[in-house]
């Protein structure tokens, strides 16, 4: 079973980034329970973490492992768009390996 590691670049206690933060924790306890871990990264505690990646915009998820590596920006509020952003198999649903737009 695969493990996934994500990091969440937010911008302070914003009710940007909090509600990103609720977002994000909500769709992978629902789709991978114990199968990822989370950083959440605050590039203004960290800048030189943010210039590392080139983070231009917050919130930005990245998808470390497993490879490739993805990113997703916005509040990830839309739950199929982030796990279409990030390449994620959902524990469960009807999934074939199909693509079903094309």
């Amino acid at each position: 079973m695969e493990k996934y590691l994500l990091k969440l670049y937010i911008t302070g206690p914003t009710q940007h980034s909090q509600q990103a933060v609720a977002n994000l924790r909500r769709i992978m306890d629902e789709e991978l329970a114990g199968r990822y871990e989370l950083e959440i990264i605050d590039v203004l505690e960290k800048p030189q973490l943010a210039e590392d990646e080139k983070i231009l915009a917050t919130p930005t998820l990245i998808k470390e492992l497993p490879t490739p590596l993805r990113r997703v920006i916005g509040d990830l509020s839309d739950k199929d768009q982030v796990l279409l952003g990030l390449d994620l198999r959902p524990l469960h649903g009807p999934h074939n390996g199909a693509d079903p737009h094309g």
